[in-house]
């Protein structure tokens, strides 16, 4: 099971902005054996973005590492936490539309960020994915750290990203 939070952040929308992911995992150790529950995570930054970009990009690069702990013969259960509604009703619900409509809305306009929404269909294909909505800034601490991550990216100030065993993250 790995149980991811996202956040994305712009500054001034468009603006500088930053993303940020906590990612929960198993890490198994090949030469002990050992299964301990580790936390990785992990961040970014844009010069020119917008909020609904950064949210998608935090999305999309926590899928892609999710992708890399994967074998071929395993579909590891994954469980998204994003404080987005633009991204969980527009991969939930609203890209199937588009994509029969060819990319419009149900206003005849073009898909804003298609771009993203099509990377972010291409990495999630292969795997099992419960996204889940969580309210921003009520003491989630996976999303205030999520938060903090794609905040401290966007400002440019210097963020400690952790990445080690869960029995030691604070």
């Amino acid at each position: 099971m790995i149980t991811i939070y996202t956040d994305g952040s712009s500054r001034g929308n468009p603006g500088p902005g930053g993303w940020g992911a906590v990612v929960f995992y198993d890490s198994n150790n090949q030469e002990t054996r050992d299964k301990k529950q580790w936390v990785t995570e992990i961040g970014g930054r844009e010069n020119y973005t917008t909020n609904n970009r950064m949210e998608l990009t935090a999305a999309i690069e926590a899928l892609k590492f999710v992708s890399e702990l994967q074998t071929a013969n395993s579909k590891l259960q994954t469980v998204i936490y994003t404080d987005s509604k633009y991204v969980m009703q527009g991969i939930t619900e609203w890209i199937h539309n588009w994509i029969k409509k060819g990319w419009r809305t149900a206003g005849k306009k073009p898909v804003l960020n298609q771009d993203l929404w099509q990377e972010l269909l291409d990495v999630s294909s292969n795997l099992d994915i419960d996204w889940e909505y969580v309210a921003g800034h009520t003491g989630d601490h996976g999303n205030e750290r999520a938060d903090t991550i794609a905040t401290s990216f966007a400002d440019q100030l210097s963020v400690d990203l952790y990445d080690g065993p869960k029995s030691e993250y604070k």
